[in-house]
């Protein structure tokens, strides 16, 4: 058994793949295994993969014959991984040499499910460090005591799936998986799946996972359908949460995420297509009739007067249903 899989999903990121090969041959060990998903890439990036496959010590290549997106290759990879440990990384970012050894040094020290990790934003040539939002580190904890409060940003925020490590044993509890077919938020139910059902995590200061922000071809600057996709996430949230033991305790943090993120994607609706940016209104009325109305209520409450009145006016507007279903 190799100590650590790194499952890296590929799709049309050609510019950006030899500096992800080249961090990954920079943390290359004898027992860790790299697999490498192409998403049906047509732009080249499938012809470089075919040749780390050869030379990267450790490549597994995985080719898909259909894109499915960023979840779906990632489950794929998740199913071919054989390590005791298991990673994420994306196939636009990189890291920094050595960094998985010192991954794998932190979680077997902590003895915990997973760990979750910082990392540095690269946004052209500016480089900003993201925190885990989590104040007590290098300890191992309940996970479920890291996701409220309601009001503040806390580690169910923090949804970035390669900035961590994962035991093996939340594989085979059905824990790690993502859900198939989410184009975009597909960390949003993984995260809070994590939270509610593994039984310790910790946090470390380990920076290692360089991010790149800003790229053309990355669903967050494409303004297509496939955006919409966060709404099926966050109903998968709500619809879990609702069905813990700790619903009560646990749905208002749910429940006024999902309202700050549809928020946020009306406030920047001028990058949407037309016909995307009505689905968006319509698909967000829907979904705000969904919640539970006694909690919506709270959580508007407890938000500022611009997105609680955004969100109001919004829940007031009549859809038609074939809006809803465009």
């Amino acid at each position: 058994m190799p100590k650590l899989s790194v499952i890296v999903p590929f799709y049309n990121v050609r510019p950006y793949v030899p500096d992800a090969l080249r961090s990954l041959r920079a943390n290359a060990r004898d027992d860790f295994e790299f697999i490498l998903v192409d998403d049906c890439s047509t732009d080249g990036t499938a012809d470089l993969l075919a040749r780390a496959e050869r030379e990267l010590p450790g490549a597994v290549l995985v080719g898909h014959e259909k894109n499915g997106g960023l979840a779906t290759a990632r489950n794929t990879g998740i199913d071919r991984a054989r390590g005791e440990y298991l990673t994420f990384l994306d196939g636009d970012d990189w890291l920094a040499p050595g960094h998985y050894a010192r991954l794998v040094s932190a979680i077997e020290k902590l003895d915990c499910d997973f760990v979750r990790t910082d990392h540095v934003q690269c946004t052209a040539r500016a480089r900003t460090v993201h925190r885990v939002p989590h104040g007590r580190r290098n300890v191992a904890l309940n996970p479920r005591d890291a996701i409220l409060p309601s009001h503040r940003t806390t580690s169910v925020d923090y949804a970035y799936a390669w900035a961590g490590i994962y035991h093996r044993r939340l594989v085979e509890r059905g824990v790690l998986h993502f859900t198939d077919g989410l184009r975009t938020a597909e960390d949003r139910p993984w995260i809070w799946k994590l939270h509610r059902e593994a039984e310790s995590f910790a946090v470390t200061g380990l920076l290692g996972v360089f991010y790149r922000r800003g790229v053309s071809s990355s669903l967050t600057q494409i303004g297509d359908a496939r955006q919409l996709d966060f709404i099926r996430a966050f109903d998968q949230v709500i619809e879990e949460t609702a069905r813990d033991a700790d619903a009560a305790t646990l749905l208002p943090k749910a429940v006024r995420t999902y309202c700050a993120i549809i928020s946020h994607h009306l406030g920047t609706i001028e990058r949407f297509e037309p016909p995307v940016a009505r689905q968006l209104k319509a698909m967000s009325t829907a979904a705000l009739r969904r919640m539970p109305q006694d909690v919506l209520d709270d959580a508007l409450g407890s938000m500022d007067t611009e997105r609680a009145g955004r969100l109001r006016r919004l829940r007031r507007r009549p859809v038609p249903a074939a809006e809803v279903a465009a």
